[in-house]
């Protein structure tokens, strides 16, 4: 039997484990360890399109009934949780500024740097992308390479409901300060979020220069975006709900100039 039909095999019983199936809880454990390695991911893209492999998700979830509750020592600092800490940082060519965690069974590709932040189990991180301080990655989001995720922002994380694609940051994207990206939504490669931008499959994402709206919690390739607002006419007057705008379609397989898109931000009341 495969490993993914014996973790398809556990998910079926699950209400029946608990840590006392050592058994089971081996299998778990060289499911987590494939995440851990890089050498299976949550998703993935296939033929231009992610891929959920869900199996890789009812392993996540299986390994908290099966765990007990240990405490962890990570020099002055204790912790009393169910998953260790990922180690070995060196080895991985990965560099952690003091203050910031990874739980095993997240992937960081070489290059990757963690200030003060939290990358929960499950995640990927791309070579050369930096996680800003108190940015969050959510337990399954995938984040490309090269990618800058500034002061605060939260990704969000999905273990539920089954089939419900991860957060996807694609390579060399910029997300700025304090930005929200929750609930399966995808930032498309090369865009660049200014600060403060919400976005999830609830918030529809604008083309300035049309007026049209280009689609919901994904924000299209080599895009430009600010927090905006939309008329919606309710019985005790007229309200702005949040929407994302597209303010400039940026130049395909460039490299951002930060400072100069800070400028074009700044035009439109917002910053990076």
């Amino acid at each position: 039997m495969s490993l993914q039909e014996q973790i398809g095999e556990l998910w079926q019983r699950r209400a029946e484990l608990g840590p006392a199936d050592g058994d089971a809880r081996e299998v778990v454990h060289e499911a987590i360890t494939l995440l851990d390695r890089g050498e299976a991911r949550v998703a993935e893209p296939r033929d231009g399109e992610w891929v959920v492999n869900e199996w890789l998700r009812q392993a996540i979830n299986l390994l908290f009934p099966l765990s007990g509750m240990d405490t962890l020592e990570a020099g002055p600092f204790e912790y009393r949780d169910k998953i260790p800490l990922k180690r070995n940082y060196d080895a991985l060519g990965v560099r952690v500024v003091p203050g910031a965690s990874a739980r095993w069974g997240s992937y960081l590709e070489r290059g990757v740097i963690l200030m003060p932040s939290y990358v929960n189990i499950g995640a990927w991180v791309g070579s050369g992308t930096m996680v800003d301080t108190w940015a969050t990655v959510g337990s399954c989001a995938q984040i490309g390479s090269n990618v800058h995720l500034s002061g605060g922002v939260g990704i969000g994380g999905v273990l539920e409901p089954p089939g419900a694609v991860p957060v996807i940051v694609e390579d060399d994207c910029v997300i700025g300060s304090r930005c929200m990206v929750v609930d399966g939504a995808r930032v498309g490669r090369g865009s660049f979020l200014g600060a403060g931008v919400v976005l999830s499959p609830s918030i529809p994402v604008i083309d300035a220069e049309t007026g049209e709206e280009v689609g919901r919690g994904v924000v299209p390739p080599w895009s430009l975006v600010v927090q905006a607002t939309r008329p919606r006419q309710y019985g005790g007057g007229t309200f702005g709900l949040a929407c994302a705008l597209i303010v400039r379609r940026l130049p395909e397989g460039e490299r951002h100039d930060k400072a100069g898109l800070n400028a074009i931000l700044r035009e439109h009341g917002a910053t990076a």
